[in-house]
């Protein structure tokens, strides 16, 4: 029986520019960085050392040669915050894309992009 999600896996056509994204922007931190072979390395990063969900970073290459049947596609990914229009305001001060703040049934989300056109969403934890 499946006990919950550990990691998530994103692939990126630019492993150090995503990494740069999510560390220095977005402010999560690296849990855990693995040579996989020649060049090619697995960065895990998340909000905090003590996350129970973290991102997985692949370069898209790397997966391309090694597993190419895997769907390089980028996950949906649904993250929650505290103060939504902090975190707006601080993404948007950086020049990072964002949508419009929308209101759901399920509280105030909108969505924001990294530097490869990704698209992610962020809620207001209720």
């Amino acid at each position: 029986m499946i006990d919950g999600l550990d990691s998530v896996m994103l692939y990126v056509d630019n492993q150090e520019q995503s990494i740069a994204f999510w560390t220095k922007d977005l402010g999560f931190v690296i849990k855990s960085e693995d040579i996989i072979y020649d060049d090619y390395k697995s960065v895990e990063v998340a909000p905090s050392l003590d996350s129970e969900t973290s991102i997985t970073i692949f370069d898209k290459e790397f997966i391309r040669e090694a597993s190419p049947e895997v769907n390089l596609e980028t996950p949906s990914l649904m993250f929650r915050v505290q103060d939504l229009d902090a975190l707006y305001a601080d993404l948007s001060n950086k020049g990072i894309r964002c949508g419009d703040i929308v209101k759901t049934p399920d509280g105030r989300v909108f969505n924001f992009s990294d530097d490869e056109d990704n698209y992610f969403a962020v809620k207001e934890a209720g």
